[in-house]
């Protein structure tokens, strides 16, 4: 396993996966099935993928990202955005085969999700082949980062050309339907951020938020498994992560929820960001829950003043 610190932070990130446009809604009434419900509404660019390039981009860490995005005003919106902020989107791919990624979030009375609905078609346009062609960027970047929105073979092109470019691979589950496509990898993953739905889906046996001791064990699973550092996040429980040397609980910062939409890509982006940057273990986690308190407590899915002096003032509030 490649070490984080004998990596060079002024080459590239590369973020590999999901672009899409979110739609939230906050439903003013209980829902009710077969019934329409009021609700205040907003839209955002989201992605898991995209989320995390963002974040990293304002952080002021270079970017390259591949992904899949239609021939639509949204995939125009994306991409224009991303270059905005100095983002190498070079490898995305323009289809007309199917438009722009879409994801609907209900949310709870209480901030929580009730459920969510995707389109995500465009990614299955992303091939081995596409990746292959653009593998300068592989052998260009300081780590790869994605999501699991990849068809199976993509993901199999993917750890391949990372490890012919000697870069290590950090991975976000995105959903418990899409986690099991990365276990057959976890032995070749530096880092893996699933929450606990989706580390029990990577596990394959149920998983609650406490007894921490419970979560601790299921991140221990992971390391023994292959990955260099599992995280699982925990929500208002904060976090427990596991390394081959250590391993330890989190709390989450106290914070009011305005948006709970794309907390855990800040955490995975500026984790990254903090590991790449040469921060020890337990201070990238930490930064990497200020980004989640951040992200919680803006409207949009990645906190548009976001710089390293809010991390850290973040953390001492």
């Amino acid at each position: 396993m490649i070490a984080w610190d004998a990596l060079d932070p002024d080459r590239p990130v590369l973020v590999l996966g999901s672009a899409a446009a979110d739609t939230i809604a906050y439903p003013q009434t209980p829902v009710e099935e077969g019934a329409a419900s009021p609700a205040h509404m907003r839209t955002a660019s989201g992605g898991v993928a995209r989320n995390i390039a963002e974040t990293l981009a304002r952080l002021e860490q270079p970017v390259s990202f591949i992904s899949a995005v239609g021939c639509d005003a949204t995939g125009d919106r994306l991409l224009a955005e991303l270059e905005a902020l100095g983002v190498d989107v070079s490898g995305v791919i323009r289809t007309e085969h199917a438009p722009t990624g879409r994801y609907v979030a209900v949310l709870r009375e209480t901030g929580g999700l009730h459920f969510g609905l995707y389109d995500m078609r465009a990614s299955e346009t992303l091939t081995p082949a596409h990746l292959r062609d653009h593998a300068h960027l592989f052998a260009q970047a300081s780590v790869l980062v994605m999501d699991a929105n990849l068809p199976k073979a993509t993901l199999r092109t993917a750890f391949a050309l990372a490890r012919q470019a000697g870069i290590p691979v950090a991975a976000d589950p995105t959903s418990p339907l899409l986690a099991p496509r990365l276990q057959r990898y976890l032995p070749r993953l530096a880092l893996i951020t699933p929450n606990h739905h989706e580390a029990a889906a990577l596990l394959g046996r149920p998983l609650e938020p406490r007894p921490f001791e419970e979560v601790l064990r299921a991140a221990r699973q992971l390391v023994a498994r292959g990955v260099g550092m599992a995280v699982i996040t925990l929500a208002e429980f904060g976090l427990c992560y596991a390394t081959a040397e250590t391993s330890g609980h989190l709390s989450a910062l106290r914070t009011e929820i305005i948006d709970p939409t794309g907390a855990g890509d800040a955490f995975t982006a500026v984790l990254v960001y903090a590991l790449l940057h040469g921060f020890p273990v337990d201070d990238a986690i930490r930064l990497g829950i200020s980004a989640a308190s951040l992200a919680l407590n803006a409207p949009g899915n990645v906190p548009a003043d976001l710089s390293l002096e809010r991390l850290y003032d973040q953390l001492v509030v």
